[in-house]
């Protein structure tokens, strides 16, 4: 087209700017692509991402439509900008991004239309490590109202889980999950409990919101679909079960298809859910107890059919790390604001991917729906001293481990002495044990606690929780678990002394006899204490007082 008519063009289609548009002269591209933060191709991209999507157009002056052209391109092209420019902005959605060169006939002049899409979900777009958006035509850096809005977003979509399948049957179904589904829904209705047994199976599956008017849904073929009908869905819609050493190294695995109602107990039976045994003394501990909470297995794995994202043609995946940990992976990301959110105010989810296979998935006693089931299984962890659950985000998956022994002793005995520590000082106290990163905040509260020791970042859980407990063979137990060679027995009595104040002679015992020699007697080894104490005596660091008490000089 001819400069006239592509400047008839540019005003029919872009006649203004606003928070979608932009127009820019940028006659030199050398520094406007990625130049100065706020002014250059990237931001406006950023910016206009970041609100509903738009478009840049640039080669053109700024408010008079006259068409300048881009005349010194520098190093960029056609063929490479697209690339450059969304290395510059990361979360852009590079399949959608696009850009378009048109070159007058007559006078030769290009001009560049960059079409920008939306921002992803709850990804907002960057350029020089900032957010930017548009308020009417201007570019500003994003307010925090925006960015929460984005980050918080919801996703309005069809319910893929509640479609329904034209060529598919009742006798499609297996009838040893319908009969299953009975009994469970009955639990969780106790009301309908006299009037199920009633209903024919059309019926019952209408009721439990499994069907729509009899007719068969996606939904429907998930959890009660016999195995030979899964060629209605995706062929992927199974879960696999693997099994692997704590060295990642595969032992054994399984794949489980349809009906997910079945295979879910059929899941459970293969992950080898061994008596964890404490090794220590006293009564501090249950002497054994399972690795894992059977509803905490139950409701992961059913979280991670609930929330899949079946469009992906991806497995569920459940990964037993023998004697250590599970590792449960969905396809989709995470819905709630974070994980932190349902679980410290124990708040429902507001938004599901496939609610329609929510609700039935509630209605069969799978899943609680009303922001508990994440919570009950943090509270299980912490009732054995185990780390508390895990969840990682990355590329688009939910991945959920449980871990089956206990990782820092201090973490355990911190909560066993404390029992009225809220859930949200115990994640942060999880996050010390785990290495992770706290706030300077955080830290200060826990540093106030004399929960933790060290320097940030380089912070662990502290010994003088022991200070303030009454507790005293639990005060021997922790010290008798530090790791101090033999020769440093008398080291040992003097940090007990300096940490506890007066002492009785039986704590000291509590605290030396267990670590010397099994080839001692118990008359040898209290001879053995004596002597040490003798000798710190002797050497004027410590006095015995009336009571026989021990003290530091």
């Amino acid at each position: 087209m001819t400069e006239k008519e592509l400047h008839n063009y540019l005003k029919v289609n872009y006649p203004i700017e606003n928070e979608k548009c932009e127009w820019k002269e940028f006659k030199s591209l050398k520094s406007a692509v990625s130049g100065r933060a706020g002014d250059d191709v990237i931001s406006y991209i950023s910016a206009i991402a970041n609100m509903q999507g738009g478009n840049l157009i640039i080669g053109i002056q700024d408010k008079t439509y006259f068409i300048v052209g881009i005349q010194e391109f520098a190093d960029y092209s056609l063929e490479n900008i697209k690339f450059r420019i969304t290395g510059n902005c990361p979360n852009l959605n590079s399949d959608i991004f696009k850009v378009e060169e048109i070159i007058s006939s007559d006078t030769n002049k290009t001009v560049w239309i960059f079409h920008i899409p939306k921002h992803q979900f709850r990804l907002p777009v960057y350029a020089h490590k900032k957010t930017w958006q548009r308020i009417d035509d201007n570019l500003v850096e994003m307010t925090k109202a925006r960015l929460d809005a984005i980050l918080t977003q919801v996703q309005v979509n069809e319910d893929w889980s509640k479609v329904i399948i034209e060529e598919a049957n009742i006798h499609d179904l297996d009838e040893i999950a319908i009969a299953k589904a009975r009994i469970e829904f009955k639990k969780r209705n106790p009301k309908y409990i006299d009037e199920v047994d009633n209903w024919n199976n059309v019926d019952f599956l209408n009721k439990a919101k499994i069907t729509i008017k009899g007719k068969i849904t996606r939904t429907a073929l998930i959890l009660l679909g016999k195995d030979e009908a899964e060629h209605f869905l995706d062929s992927s819609v199974k879960i696999r079960w693997n099994l692997k050493t704590i060295y990642n190294q595969d032992k054994d695995f399984e794949i489980f298809s349809i009906p997910f109602l079945l295979s879910v107990d059929e899941v459970y039976k293969k992950i080898r859910n061994l008596k964890y045994r404490y090794l220590r003394d006293g009564t501090l501990f249950p002497d054994e107890l399972l690795r894992y909470e059977p509803f905490s297995i139950r409701e992961s794995l059913n979280n991670a059919i609930a929330h899949q994202d079946y469009a992906k043609g991806a497995r569920i995946n459940v990964v037993e790390f023998e004697d250590d940990h599970l590792v449960f992976s969905n396809y989709g990301s995470f819905l709630p604001k974070s994980v932190e959110d349902v679980v410290l105010n124990d708040t429902p989810e507001e938004v599901y991917r496939n609610p329609f296979l929510v609700e039935a998935m509630k209605n069969l006693d799978m899943i609680e729906t009303q922001g508990g089931g994440i919570r009950k299984v943090f509270n299980f962890q912490k009732q054995r001293f185990f780390p508390l659950p895990d969840y990682n985000f990355e590329d688009n998956k939910v991945k959920v481990t449980i871990t089956g022994k206990i990782l820092d002793e201090n973490f355990a005995k911190i909560i066993i002495q404390n029992a009225n520590l809220g859930l949200d000082e115990i994640i942060l106290l999880d996050k010390v044990q785990k290495q992770r990163e706290i706030s300077e905040d955080e830290f200060k509260h826990l540093k106030k606690l004399k929960y933790i020791e060290g320097r940030r970042p380089n912070i662990y859980l502290s010994f003088n929780i022991v200070g303030s407990t009454n507790d005293e063979n639990l005060q021997a137990e922790y010290l008798a678990n530090r790791s101090f060679d033999d020769s440093h027995f008398k080291g040992m009595i003097l940090e007990c002394l300096k940490k506890w104040g007066k002492t009785k002679r039986d704590k000291i015992d509590n605290l030396i006899i267990p670590k010397l020699s099994a080839a001692l007697s118990e008359e040898k080894k209290k001879n053995k204490v004596t002597n040490y104490l003798s000798a710190l005596r002797i050497d004027g660091k410590i006095i015995n007082t009336p009571g026989y008490y021990w003290e530091i000089v």
